[in-house]
């Protein structure tokens, strides 16, 4: 893809005009015009700016430097080089801390990257392919062989996983086809769409909160996201214990790593 027409697309998708984006960038439409119909070739601050304009992800910045001829601005350190050995540390801490409710991390794509031991009563008699090393929690979720067939408003909290997948379209349509219509009837809390689980402890009513690192520059500390479950009604934050006890776990236990 050149230049150009990265820009154009990355525009549209945020629904920036031209005279919008211009603005935003500290720069005229004429000359926006011109650098996204090839007629002008944008230096390297100007691509930095219109990239900050439209707030994109770092590995689209990235992107967008290369298809200017630019190199990247923004390094990507492996999760388990050395460098990130704090980031490590940090979210194994979080995991821990989080038991005896489930708690994951997951990369930009949806790859499981680390779980607390909690997190198995959630994956419970998914298929064996849905729970290996970089297993897509996305498709683990909604997959007829993984957690879909014991929840119990598919339709509805389904729809919600679908919506942060605006990044995988791939991923979202192939999901998409396994739920089944909105149930009218449908109840949430009022504020959010709960997990409602099947359990052999009880049906469990989970609510889910996103954590991600807000001032990373590197690109894999960027797309790093901590879900954590809470129990939305005290019959779960039971259960939870109930399974914590039955497994023997330790809520200053040691987060299963999957990487």
């Amino acid at each position: 893809m050149d230049f150009p027409r990265a820009l154009r697309e990355h525009r549209a998708r945020r629904r920036l005009s031209q005279l919008d984006l211009a603005l935003r960038a500290g720069t005229t439409q004429r000359h926006l015009s011109f650098i996204e119909s090839g007629r002008s070739a944008p230096g390297r601050n100007m691509v930095v700016r219109l990239a900050d304009s439209m707030d994109l992800p770092l590995r689209e910045r990235n992107e967008l430097l290369l298809y200017a001829g630019y190199a990247p601005a923004h390094p990507e350190t492996p999760l388990d080089g050395p460098a990130l050995a704090p980031v490590r540390t940090a979210l194994d801490h979080i995991l821990r801390g989080h038991l005896p409710y489930p708690a994951l991390v997951v990369d930009g794509a949806g790859g499981l990257i680390a779980a607390n031991t909690a997190f198995d009563l959630l994956a419970e008699g998914a298929a064996p392919e849905l729970l290996g090393p970089g297993a897509n929690v996305y498709r683990l979720a909604l997959h007829p062989r993984g957690i879909a067939p014991r929840v119990l408003n598919l339709a509805e909290w389904g729809r919600h996983v679908l919506a942060r997948l605006g990044h995988l379209p791939d991923l979202r349509d192939e999901l998409a086809g396994h739920l089944p219509d909105p149930d009218p009837s449908g109840t949430t809390l009022g504020f959010a769409v709960p997990l409602r689980l099947r359990s052999p402890y009880g049906d469990l009513r989970l609510m889910t909160t996103v954590t991600s690192f807000a001032t990373a520059v590197d690109v894999t500390l960027s797309e790093l996201k901590l879900e954590a479950f809470l129990p939305a009604d005290p019959a779960t934050a039971d259960a939870l214990l109930a399974a914590a006890a039955a497994t023997g776990a330790r809520t200053d236990g040691e987060p299963e790593r999957r990487e």
